[in-house]
């Protein structure tokens, strides 16, 4: 991570630098840089004349705020009620025992993805894999560039 963020100014500039911003600058800067590592919260932090253990408490509310780089790929299974019922937790299960970050994939969840019709499915890069099976789906992530 970068020590000054000069992509940060627009969005510092449009809210006037005050603590009322805090949260789209957070954003924007998570958009900016892919997560909020410590040189970047101090950073903003500073710029908004905020204590840093404010900026931080803020972020870490949040869940969709990350304070890690991302890993190469994403592999979200949903664990909406239809997903759940078709085998979800059966797919976290298999998943969870396989040496995913090893090959740079983040595995995580989401609560309900809205194809339903499909279901058990998985997110894979933004992209949604319909009716998976644990054999099939760890076919098409070994198959992700590494």
């Amino acid at each position: 991570m970068p020590e000054s963020f000069p992509d940060l100014e627009p969005v510092l500039q449009r809210h006037g630098r005050q603590a009322d911003g805090l949260i789209e600058v957070l954003n924007h800067g998570q958009e900016l840089y892919g997560y909020l590592g410590e040189p970047l919260l101090r950073h903003i932090a500073r710029e908004l004349r905020l204590p840093f253990s404010r900026v931080q408490g803020t972020a870490s509310f949040y869940h969709l705020f990350r304070f890690t780089p991302p890993l190469r790929h994403s592999c979200l299974v949903c664990t909406g009620t239809a997903c759940h019922v078709k085998g979800a937790g059966a797919l976290l299960a298999v998943l969870a025992g396989e040496p995913l970050a090893e090959r740079g994939i983040e595995l995580g969840s989401v609560r309900c993805v809205g194809t339903c019709s499909g279901a058990p499915l998985v997110v894979v890069d933004g992209a949604v894999w319909n009716l998976q099976t644990s054999t099939a789906l760890l076919a098409g992530l070994r198959r992700l560039e590494p």
